[in-house]
Order: structure tokens, then C-alpha cells, then sequence
């Protein structure tokens, strides 16, 4: 929803780039309003920050982001589990933490960690993936609190965020 009342961090695996017009399609498509990310960038509610290309997108510290030029992990950097590391360390199990179609298991250990924290996890669903290899992979690790669509794990996303009953992990 257009009222989303957190941040929203993106790491997102795709060919050079692609990232910036990637960030520009999501701005145009969605109710958030959503940009590349910046180091020392303060985080506001219902904003989208999406990781620059080649540079892994992290929390530093409560309320602000970072970026790092440690080495890739899993081939990849921006990764997702940089990123779930470092908010697991900020922010412990006030998160929550996804994970969409796409191969590899980049993120899906880290997942798991922020889950046995008590954070919520969620996971694309089979049926709905292009690709269901880190969810997939998530899912067989039990990482996943909860599966769905895209569209069911936004529900679940908002009724988390209004404290309505049932919607806690």
C-alpha cells in the first residue's frame, strides 16, 4: 500500500546496467516511492531503496543504510545475504525478510538465522515463481514463515505492519 509504514530494501540480480531503469519501472508501478540507494542514506517509511548496482546494499546502523565493496558472495554482489546479515545485526526481529524467484541460494542461510531470531520470512511460492530455486531452497530449509504470491505476501506484509491478529510468525 501506498501508506507502507517501513522501508523497503531491494537486492536485485540482474546484468549491468539494467538497475537504474529497473528502479525506474518500480517508481512508475508502484504506490512507494523508489530510488537507488545511497551510503549514510537515512531510510524513511514507504520508501523503496534498491541496491546500486555492484555494491552491496546493508543496514549500518537503526534507520540508516550503507553500501560496501566487500567481495561477492555467492558471485554476486549486491547479495542478499549481505544484506540479511547486516539487518539482522541492526535490527535483530523487528524485520521482515523475502525472498522472490530467482536461482542460487543467496540469502536463504541468512534467512533462516533472521527466522530462529523470530523475525518474519516470507517466500514466493512455487506457482507463482519464474525460477523457484532460493525460494525453493528457503522453503526446504524451513527459512520460509510463510509462502505465497507476490500479492499474498504483501497482504500478510500489511497486516503485519497494522498489528492485526493472526499475522504474527
Amino acid at each position: 500500500p501506498g501508506d507502507f509504514p517501513c522501508p523497503v530494501l531491494v537486492v536485485q540480480h540482474m546484468a549491468a546496467g539494467f538497475t537504474p531503469g529497473f528502479a525506474d519501472w518500480l517508481d512508475r508501478d508502484s504506490l512507494l516511492r523508489v530510488g537507488i540507494a545511497r551510503d549514510e542514506e537515512t531510510l524513511a517509511p514507504g520508501r523503496v531503496y534498491v541496491a546500486p548496482e555492484g555494491r552491496h546494499l546493508i543496514m549500518k546502523r537503526p534507520g540508516v543504510a550503507g553500501l560496501s565493496d566487500d567481495e561477492a558472495e555467492h558471485m554476486v554482489r549486491p547479495s542478499v545475504s549481505r544484506l540479511f546479515r547486516s539487518v539482522a545485526e541492526v535490527c535483530g526481529k523487528n524485520c521482515a525478510a523475502l525472498l522472490f524467484s530467482g536461482m542460487g541460494v543467496d540469502g536463504v542461510k541468512e534467512m533462516k538465522a533472521l527466522k530462529e531470531m523470530g523475525a518474519a520470512t516470507l517466500v514466493q511460492d512455487k506457482e507463482t515463481s519464474v525460477v523457484w530455486g532460493m525460494p525453493g531452497e528457503a522453503a526446504r530449509i524451513d527459512a520460509a514463515g510463510y509462502k505465497g504470491s507476490p500479492e499474498d505476501l504483501a497482504g500478510i506484509l500489511s497486516a503485519m505492519t497494522a498489528g492485526e491478529s493472526g499475522a504474527e510468525p
